[in-house]
Formats: structure tokens, sequence, C-alpha cells
């Protein structure tokens, strides 16, 4: 495959006449991994559901694994592996009994040998007679990505798959994404984690339906040309948590947010945001530094800027 794993333009659905996908565009190569990232009701899984085939968009075009969006949804599906949020497997079978009756909703031939190389490669055949239902979130994990992988897709969607699963298992989880990209897998995974969206090859953030920010790590970071300050103090959590209520109240300032025993002041407009701290600059208790802005005081920021696409105004 030559072309791009994913390229879309205009990408729209609508409820009730509300746009919960609003014309989003999306380009992505094969074998990267790409973060999409935004907050719960954003349009990520809307998104991610049109791109497999499983919703007919309102307006838009593209393709997805070179297939037309709109007329070869069906060929689509047969290529893609899908990862929902919740566990969508059979939770009284064993994992066999599961990988095996996906094996057959997709017509595969050998199915005992796919069904074997799937239990091997995620480390699930000391396991494959217990019952899914048994299983920790990480295991749980485990088996889904199996059945996703089985019918050996070109292009994985993971919706938020990593959601109330132990760190190992995350870490774990990641190193399998990178081994499938390093294959030649195209990933498009969600996620709310920032140390998972540092470890994708490119970013992509949406919030209210709109796509906000679209690039690198380092690219986002720069786009956004945040001036960030820092407060940290040894006095009581009090004293930072009495800033953030005003801080976020002040002209200019675009987040304010709590980062252990420091908090974060974000703004684009450096004199604004001096000028926002200067009432707090000489309290003793208080120490202020200037700090390089992260990927989370960047989004943060976003979701601030952005128009609420319920009530059409921006976010209080």
């Amino acid at each position: 495959m030559t072309g791009m794993a994913i390229d879309v333009r205009g990408l729209t659905k609508r409820y009730d006449g509300r746009a919960v996908v609003d014309d989003v565009a999306l380009q992505i190569a094969p074998g990267r991994i790409c973060g999409f990232l935004g907050p719960n009701g954003s349009g990520k899984t809307t998104t991610i559901r049109m791109l497999c085939g499983l919703l007919t968009p309102d307006a838009g075009e593209g393709t997805c694994l070179g297939l037309d969006l709109k007329r070869e949804g069906r060929l689509i599906k047969r290529q893609v592996g899908y990862m929902t949020q919740k566990f969508g497997l059979y939770e009284d079978l064993s994992i066999r009994q599961n990988l095996d009756f996906v094996a057959r909703l997709f017509e595969l031939p050998e199915r005992p040998r796919r069904v074997d190389e799937a239990l091997q490669r995620l480390g699930l055949a000391s396991r494959q007679q217990q019952l899914a239902g048994s299983l920790s979130g990480g295991w749980k994990q485990r088996l889904a990505l199996a059945a996703c992988l089985l019918h050996e897709p070109r292009l994985l969607l993971l919706d938020e798959p990593t959601a109330g699963v132990d760190p190992k298992a995350r870490r774990e989880f990641w190193d399998e994404i990178h081994r499938l990209a390093a294959e030649g897998i195209t990933v498009l995974v969600s996620t709310h984690y920032m140390d998972e969206a540092e470890r994708c090859h490119e970013l992509a953030y949406i919030a209210y339906g709109r796509l906000l920010a679209r690039g690198t790590e380092a690219q986002i970071i720069q786009q956004a040309a945040l001036t960030v300050w820092s407060a940290q103090t040894d006095a009581a959590p009090e004293a930072l948590t009495a800033l953030l209520a005003p801080l976020k109240a002040a002209p200019g300032v675009l987040s304010v947010a709590s980062f252990g025993s420091a908090v974060h002041v974000a703004a684009q407009d450096a004199a604004a945001l001096a000028a926002a701290i200067a009432p707090y600059r000489e309290q003793p208790h208080l120490r202020w530094t200037q700090a390089e802005p992260n990927l989370e005081d960047v989004f943060i920021s976003l979701i601030g800027q952005a128009p609420d696409n319920v009530t059409g105004g921006k976010p209080s």
C-alpha cells in the first residue's frame, strides 16, 4: 500500500441537527500510530465508527485502506480490527472459544492454527480454557486485541483500549502496538492518558466535534505558542488550591491545572499572563518559575477555546 491508510476530508455526522463530528480531516500513513485525543463526548468514537464502516457519514469523503468510505464500507470492515471501549466478547465462553467464534465470523481458513497463533502472540495460551468473565481488565484487553488481530487487519482502530487497566498491563499493551506498527499495521488509538499520547508517532486532538490540533507532540506544543508559569509551595496544599479559581477567571489565561505540588498557568499572551499572576508573585510561600508547556497544558488550553457544539458558546 503506497497511499495513506486513512485519508478523509470534511467528515461530518449529525444527530438531531447537531454535528457531533464536524468537518474532520485526517490523514495517516501506513505503519504509523496516531493518538486520537479529546474529552468525553468530543466525537472520537463516532469518528472511529465512520472510519471502519459502521456508520455512514452525513458529509465528507475519503478512503480507508484505499477503499471509499461511503461506497465500500463492507470491504473496509474485513480489513480493520476494531476494539471497542467496553469488552465486547462473551464472558461465559473461554478465551479459546471466543477466538474460535470470531474466526468463524470472518470465515477464516485453518481456524485452529489461526487461533493458536493468536493465543501465542498475546501470551494467552496458558489461560486459553479460562472463562473470559473471570479475567482481570488487563487479560480481557489482551483477549480483545487477539480477537482484533485474528483476520490479519491492515488497520487497527482502538477506542480507549486501556481504560481501567493497571500500568504494567498498559505498558505491555503499548509494546505490542509498537511491534504491530513495525510490521506495517496502522493504528488509530483514542486515549485520555498523556503518557500514552507521548508514545504515539503523531496526535490528533478533537473537541466538540472539531479537530483542533494535528501533528507530532513537538509540533502541537510549538503550534500552541503557550507561555507557562509554574507556582510551587512548601506550605499546605490549600495555598495552591486558592489560586485556581481567580487565575482561571483572569483575562487572557487559557488554562490552570494542578500537577502534584505545582500549579501550571498558561496563556498565549505573555503580557496578560504576567498581569494575571502579578498579585501572587510576592506571596512568600509561593515560588514562581517559567516552565516549558506540556501536552496537558496545550490540550486544556485548546478545549478552553473551543466552541461548545451543544450550547454554541465556550465551555465554562
